[in-house]
């Protein structure tokens, strides 16, 4: 396999996927049959300025940079030699978000990011004008609040973007998007696959009084479909990419896309009936759709799959950092107590003793808000946990309460796609670190959506890889299959993971903690409101 993979690198057929989380940057590089062969990564944190939640362009530059330093030291160390040539390449990102750019390609605003939650107006003048929920997170509701707040830099506007087609530019000239971030940025019809025209016209007579100078179709992304070749790594591109300078230009690159498109992609979720749950720091599930649904929800966002099939996601702002939080104080107090920290053990001894505690989780409730969270409501957000002295408070049921919050809000909005919508789905996978810890993440998710739920190995590769299997789709599909078909037989092989179905038990001790957790919002909703 070693010397296979080095002559992979040497040819220039490897084939690079980078995805920028909210917490680290990844660069995953793959050999001809798919399979990972070299890593690397860059921790980061998102800032809070000016009560808006951010990533300066240096710290993006730098991430990336350092990431893409990382993946040559690891190729350097396991094959010892040097990383000059590219079969291909992809970029995705968090997706949505707001980065303005004017004519000369100077950044209007500081990129706001899918965590704000202060376009509460905007969001609700634009779902109704367009019947069709619009999100808080979308680019076209950070637009339009920007314009409603009368921010000078918006009659400048020539070019806006989210980060992965920021980035996807950068490196290659091109003004495109894929067709699943895209379906973030607005609206997108799935039968032309491009904006919905509807709703371009509806937001351009919107704003003609402003005389801004622009229409929104001047200041779009492109709109590509995987597949479709989106460019080439520049001169310029590459020596941003690689400042080692040994990187050479040419390499085709795949249209950029969102972290839900490339989950859909490493979960082997982008046919219809097929979904996926991505969880991390934010949490999102992912239903790729037969049909429409019955109406506009406002807890569920209609997007596409990165060959532009209709999908229900149901996005939640947080997911796994206050959990992280708990275990770090565990270590702590490990480590008071003088003994070797493995955070590995760690992690899995008090997740593994979650699955020992009451389904209801003894009547215990922990709200993980580190930011708003629009579907129960809450604009901004104050971890909290909730008990009564009748409560059964022991570890097991503090970790399982705990756990269960991570997937809570997301169970409310997916009630509606299988209770009251009755969509089916034939499988359900999921990925991210919230199922590191083999089969507890899983089980209590199964046990939230009544479903079950399956955990590939390659779970824990992520959206890099997933990005890298849609740059690998386009220099390496021989068949000319369509998206769903090469991921089936050309990747996965058939491999669906290994499946985990819920108990009655714990699929009533679930619902028993939700209504619990809907009770108790009130006491979130005070935390916020007196809580600074």
């Amino acid at each position: 396999m070693t010397e296979k993979a080095k002559a992979t690198i040497e040819s220039g057929k490897a084939v690079l996927g980078i995805e920028f989380g909210s917490t680290r940057i990844k660069a995953v590089l793959i050999d001809e049959n798919n399979n990972p062969i070299a890593q690397g990564s860059h921790e980061w944190e998102n800032q809070l300025v000016n009560g808006l939640w951010t990533y300066s362009l240096e710290a993006i530059w730098f991430g990336v940079q350092d990431c893409y330093r990382d993946l040559r030291a690891n190729v350097q160390a396991q094959y010892g030699v040097e990383l000059t040539e590219l079969a291909a390449i992809g970029v995705s990102a968090m997706m949505h978000g707001y980065m303005p750019f004017d004519k000369d390609g100077e950044m209007l605003a500081p990129f706001r990011t899918w965590r704000n939650t202060n376009t509460g107006e905007a969001a609700a003048i634009l779902s109704k004008l367009f019947n069709y929920n619009i999100p808080l997170r979308w680019s076209i509701s950070h637009l339009y609040q920007a314009i409603l707040n009368e921010e000078e830099h918006v009659k400048d506007v020539a070019f806006l973007t989210t980060l992965a087609g920021y980035i996807h530019w950068q490196l290659t000239g091109e003004k495109v998007i894929g067709i699943g971030d895209g379906s973030g940025m607005l609206p997108v019809d799935p039968a032309t696959k491009d904006y919905s025209a509807e709703m371009v016209e509806k937001f351009d007579k919107l704003i003609a009084e402003k005389g801004f100078g622009w229409t929104l179709r001047d200041i779009l992304p492109k709109i590509l479909v995987a597949g479709e070749k989106a460019g080439v790594l520049s001169e310029e591109g590459a020596k941003k990419l690689d400042i080692s300078g040994n990187l050479k230009a040419g390499a085709p690159v795949c249209p950029p896309e969102g972290d839900a498109g490339t989950g859909m992609v490493a979960t082997n979720a982008v046919k219809q009936r097929t979904g996926n749950v991505s969880a991390g720091t934010s949490s999102f599930s992912m239903i790729v759709l037969e049909k429409e649904l019955s109406r506009p929800y406002e807890m569920i966002d209609m997007v596409t799959t990165p060959d532009g099939s209709l999908v229900a996601m149901v996005h939640c702002n947080n997911c796994t950092s206050d959990l992280n939080a708990w275990v770090g104080i565990f270590r702590e107090y490990t480590e008071l107590l003088g003994v070797p920290v493995d955070m590995n053990k760690i992690f899995a001894t008090l997740y593994n003793n979650a699955l020992n505690g009451d389904p209801d989780c003894g009547g215990l409730v922990s709200y993980n808000y580190f930011s708003g969270e629009p579907i129960t409501g809450l604009n901004e957000g104050r971890p909290l946990f909730v008990r009564t002295v009748g409560n059964r408070f022991n570890l097991a049921n503090f970790m399982r309460a705990n756990i269960s919050a991570a997937v809570a809000v997301l169970k409310i909005g997916n009630d509606i796609l299988f209770n009251d919508e009755k969509i089916k789905v034939d499988r359900i996978t999921g990925h991210g670190g919230l199922f590191k810890t083999k089969g507890v993440g899983q089980s209590i998710l199964a046990a939230a959506l009544n479903s079950p739920i399956s955990v590939m190995e390659t779970a824990g590769e992520g959206g890099a890889w997933g990005m890298a299997l849609l740059a690998g789709y386009l220099v390496n599909n021989k068949e000319q299959r369509n998206l769903a078909d090469y991921l089936e037989m050309d990747v996965f092989a058939g491999n669906t993971g290994t499946s985990i179905a819920p108990t009655e038990e714990a699929v009533a001790g679930f619902n028993a903690y939700i209504e619990n957790y809907k009770k108790c919002l009130p006491i979130e909703e005070a935390a916020v409101a007196h809580k600074p």
